[in-house]
């Protein structure tokens, strides 16, 4: 055990120091720590302390770095592994965290520290735009909750914390319940308004492009189809390339999302025929234009050529749906609307999860396959049979 010494400052004040390995750094190099107490009894405390952290592998050397610094220096490391636009996402969830907790030195950030940042993200955690001082969404703050206890279960495996403490924080359930009363669900287009839809973009520059929406690409892999990627001969696209924004201002163009997500479809007829249509319209404005013309090697592009980004589809469909008095939904939301009908149709689970670019199917149905009231009155009929009437018989009044 160290020995612990009696020391008088300058000022006359007495003071018990100890000095104890705590390891090896850098090329072997001994390391120790010097610790002061104004009694022996706290000298004491503190030696025993350390000596048993250090006996049990769970000693944790002092340090001054803040929960700010240790986000910085966690998401630098992270984003050697991360694409460029999931290291964005990162950032701006862990943003969130850094205005209530980055001050706090690390190693004393505490359980009701970070409880209390939840209670206050869900009443006034908005902290930009007309809504500042709003609720964040509840699934917004459980975001940024678990991003930050993957920040601090690697501040432990590196020791420069003894337990994370966060590890068993959640969003009360209460708020989760109130949220799901008074949100309003959004929920996908029906049949029937596709049918609006897809009538209403037929004269469209971007019939073509809008299609592929509705027959399930993500915005971004529609807004990075090249015709390189498409065979118009045999009715097939490759889904290689995709064309993503960070914080609607800058385009990102990289592969897809996953190795799954790199896929190989046919082109359903009307798909085809309008693509078809689409490139010969190209081929006519660049020969109009000559050398003025952008030949990019894209599909969604304007009439010099100019490839258009995903913010410009999504406003042109908005503008789309509002001319023809359709309710407002995401671009992407016609994924779900893809993946529901088909589902109903009978296609099979794995056909369907190598259409939606994913590796299993649990992530295409649990996401993507939202059945509506209509696609439930199948169901509503063969109940009948349970009931006894036989299916349509109706009771006699």
């Amino acid at each position: 055990m160290a020995d612990i010494k009696k020391i008088t400052l300058g000022s006359g004040k007495v003071r018990y120091r100890f000095v104890i390995d705590i390891g090896r750094g850098e090329g072997g190099k001994r390391k120790q720590l010097t610790v002061t107490r104004n009694t022996l009894r706290e000298a004491k405390a503190e030696l025993l302390r350390i000596e048993s952290e250090r006996g049990s592998g769970t000693f944790v050397q002092p340090s001054r770095l803040t929960v700010g610094d240790w986000i910085d220096q966690w998401l630098e490391k992270k984003a050697e592994d991360l694409e460029v636009t999931t290291i964005y996402n990162y950032r701006i969830t862990l943003d969130r965290v850094r205005g209530k907790l980055e001050g706090i030195l690390l190693q004393e950030l505490t359980e009701e520290d970070v409880e209390n940042w939840v209670k206050w993200t869900l009443k006034y955690g908005r902290v930009r735009g007309k809504g500042a001082g709003a609720p964040l969404a509840v699934t917004t703050v459980d975001m940024s909750l678990a991003r930050l206890k993957e920040c601090l279960n690697r501040a432990v495996t590196k020791r420069l914390v003894s337990m994370n403490v966060a590890q068993n924080l959640s969003i009360p359930r209460r708020a989760r319940k109130e949220e799901r009363k008074n949100k309003e669900e959004l929920k996908p287009w029906d049949v029937a308004e596709v049918h609006v839809f897809v009538r209403g973009i037929q004269a469209d520059r971007f019939y073509a492009p809008l299609l592929l929406s509705l027959m399930g690409l993500r915005p971004a892999e529609v807004c990075g189809l090249r015709w390189e990627d498409v065979d118009l001969e045999s009715g097939t696209i490759r889904i290689a390339n995709t064309r993503t924004m960070m914080g609607n201002r800058t385009v990102v163009e990289k592969d897809t999302k996953s190795m799954a997500g790199e896929r190989e479809l046919p082109l359903p007829a009307p798909v085809w025929g309008a693509l078809r249509s689409f490139k010969s319209l190209q081929a006519t404005e660049e020969l109009a234009l000559g050398p003025d013309y952008r030949d990019s090697g894209y599909v969604l592009v304007d009439e010099v050529g100019e490839v258009r980004n995903i913010k410009q589809l999504r406003r042109r469909a908005y503008r789309i749906m509002a001319l023809l008095g359709l309710r407002r939904v995401r671009l992407y939301d016609a994924r779900a609307t893809c993946f529901t009908y088909l589902a109903n149709m009978g296609v099979p689970d794995h056909l369907l999860a190598r259409w939606a670019g994913h590796t299993n199917v649990r992530t295409t149905k649990k996401w993507y396959v939202k059945p509506g009231v209509e696609d439930l009155r199948g169901a509503a009929t063969v109940w009948g049979g349970l009931h006894g009437s036989g299916g349509g018989h109706t009771a006699e009044s």
